[in-house]
């Protein structure tokens, strides 16, 4: 009569054979299969059941339980959880059926009926000091996990930033390259404005000097020039440039950062 109390067995023999085999991860690993959790790795709820489940099997394996024991104190574990889900049943409830259900099991019940008792004393107090600290302790929490809904938190977002390029500027934006305009027009900016200039003036002197006039000897075209008499050259022609583009660059990128600040509130007001 003792091997109807608690039934059907929630994990099979096989079952529980075969995860008595097992070290700690390949109780978890096997337990997770055995009860079909397929998102633990995003489900919460799920990662704590089996937390629930391994822990009570690996008890059960310290306590050295039977085959018999053991599915019974799994059954024990599972009708627990099933009467706080389904039956939303309450702590006080819940403590009270376990009495009854350790008092049919337990060598109390063999006492009186002559039955060979699933459980004896001692196992029986180990099993009721578990639930106390296993379940019975956090209760409520487990009762929040069935019964309470939960907002979804956004952890991650994405969001598209689109620059508006320039056809007469051939540069980067500081939105582009991910960095403050003060940096971009200190460090950037000028040093490409300024590569690009001078590679302009390159282009537009070779001509000029790829033509030498006939029979002529080769001269210098830099000849009675110092170096610092060409520096004083480039600097005034590149700052007279670079004024200009710099004011308009900062004048462009003025009208776009009010633009995405204009979106931006747009998007929180939605």
């Amino acid at each position: 009569e003792h091997r109807k109390i608690l039934s059907p067995d929630f994990l099979s023999n096989a079952q529980i054979m075969d995860l008595l085999a097992e070290d700690v991860n390949g109780v978890q690993e096997k337990l997770g299969i055995f009860l079909d959790f397929k998102n633990l790795n995003t489900c919460l709820k799920d990662a704590i059941l089996l937390d629930y489940y391994a822990s009570g099997f690996l008890w059960a394996k310290e306590m050295n339980f039977s085959l018999l024991q053991s599915s019974k104190f799994m059954t024990l574990l599972d009708m627990l959880l099933h009467n706080l889900r389904n039956l939303h049943m309450s702590l006080e409830d819940s403590i009270k059926w376990l009495g009854e259900v350790m008092a049919e099991i337990g060598p109390n019940h063999a006492q009186k009926k002559k039955d060979w008792p699933i459980f004896d004393v001692k196992q029986a107090n180990a099993i009721i000091d578990y639930l106390k600290i296993s379940l019975f302790q956090h209760y409520r929490l487990y009762d929040f996990m069935f019964h309470s809904s939960r907002t979804e938190v956004v952890i991650g977002t994405e969001q598209v930033v689109e620059v508006i390029k320039s056809a007469e500027s051939p540069f980067p934006s500081p939105l582009e390259e991910g960095i403050s305009l003060d940096i971009f027009s200190t460090f950037i900016e000028p040093v490409a404005t300024s590569d690009t200039e001078m590679g302009g003036l390159e282009q537009e002197q070779g001509p000029c000097e790829s033509q030498p006039e006939a029979d002529t000897p080769d001269l210098d075209s830099l000849a009675g020039f110092t170096i610092e008499d060409v520096r004083s050259v480039l600097a005034r022609v590149t700052d007279d440039v670079l004024t200009g583009l710099q004011t308009e660059i900062n004048e462009k990128l003025q009208i776009q950062e009010d633009a995405f600040n204009a979106r931006i509130e747009k998007l929180k007001k939605a």
